[in-house]
């Protein structure tokens, strides 16, 4: 099964505030806003939307094909991804470029505050899914990119018959109403955050019915309550893995839609796709970074089946080492 990812590609700086950001803002004075946060600690990984999810859906026992763009300073991030299972041969490098930088600032109550600069992210409009064997693909997903190259990419996947999971998360902000619409019509499936769906639902100008008229199914998830889909003639609330400890959630949503697309390309019933991917959100959440997490196939199995129970499809799953 060819699980393709696009998405950006970044150095993570990831900082944290001793405090709470709600503390340190007026909301009288939102109109002359200038506020400073002395951070208490910085660390740098590797990241982007991206990476992220194909790295997690390496561990999940796919072999993706990331399709996104970096920079001149790409060479050992490239390597590592190889050697963690992530097929990077469809990757454009610009070396006039840096690759993108991602910086962001968590609070107490893990609230964030972002920035990103685009760098070689840029130029993925530059690329082509035509240029891949569109026969050999199972399922794409265009997640926040260069915004010209996320409308791109899903021209081209309804112009090449593709499915395709629209992902526009971070994105929404630099898109308008028609932008939004002409990107994530025809979509398998729309994921957002509870925060993006009012968003998309104000940008776009639809309710949910009209929403459904465009995309196949909208899956909402809501932090630790779980998961929302929402399709034609059906909703259903699933409910989130458990966690001992929080330690930091950057990429958390990018590895829940690594076990989201595990699930959809292997026709899991989404009670237990949505767990899946709940439970892989997990992992990133209790530490540091958004690829510093680690487990092979049984050990994750083995805590699903705690968590949630047994199901035919852990054993599918398990498999999937053998059969990929």
């Amino acid at each position: 099964m060819t699980i393709i990812v696009t998405g950006s590609v970044a150095y993570d700086y990831l900082m944290t505030f001793p405090g709470r950001f709600r503390e340190q803002i007026l909301p009288e004075h939102l109109n002359k806003l200038s506020v400073s946060f002395l951070v208490d600690s910085k660390e740098s990984f590797r990241g982007g939307t991206g990476p992220n999810i194909a790295y997690s859906l390496a561990l999940l026992g796919n072999r993706p094909k990331l399709f996104a763009a970096a920079g001149k300073d790409f060479g050992e991030f490239q390597q590592w991804l190889e050697t963690q299972g992530v097929d990077t041969s469809a990757m454009g490098i610009f070396q006039d470029e840096f690759t993108a930088t991602f910086s962001v600032i968590t609070d107490l109550d893990h609230n964030q505050i972002a920035s990103f600069h685009t760098g070689a992210m840029a130029r993925a409009r530059e690329l082509s899914l035509r240029q891949l064997d569109g026969q050999q693909i199972d399922l794409v997903i265009i997640s926040p990119n260069d915004p010209q190259a996320m409308r791109k990419y899903a021209q081209e996947c309804r112009d090449l018959g593709i499915p395709f999971v629209y992902d526009p998360s971070q994105q929404l902000a630099r898109m308008d109403g028609p932008m939004l619409l002409e990107s994530m019509a025809g979509a398998r499936v729309l994921t957002v955050n509870e925060y993006e769906y009012e968003m998309v639902r104000q940008k776009s100008g639809l309710d949910e019915a009209s929403m459904l008229e465009l995309v196949d199914t909208i899956v909402v998830t809501l932090g630790a309550k779980g998961s929302k889909v929402i399709s034609r003639g059906f909703e259903m609330l699933i409910p989130a893995a458990s966690t001992a400890h929080v330690v930091e959630p950057t990429g958390v949503g990018d590895a829940y839609r690594a076990g989201l697309l595990t699930g959809l390309v292997r026709g899991y019933p989404w009670e237990v796709t949505c767990r899946l991917a709940s439970l892989a959100a997990t992992y990133v959440i209790e530490q540091h970074g958004t690829m510093n997490h680690r487990y092979d196939l049984p050990d994750f199995v083995a805590r699903y089946r705690q968590e949630f129970g047994d199901t035919p499809q852990l054993n599918d799953l398990l498999g999937a080492v053998q059969r990929e």
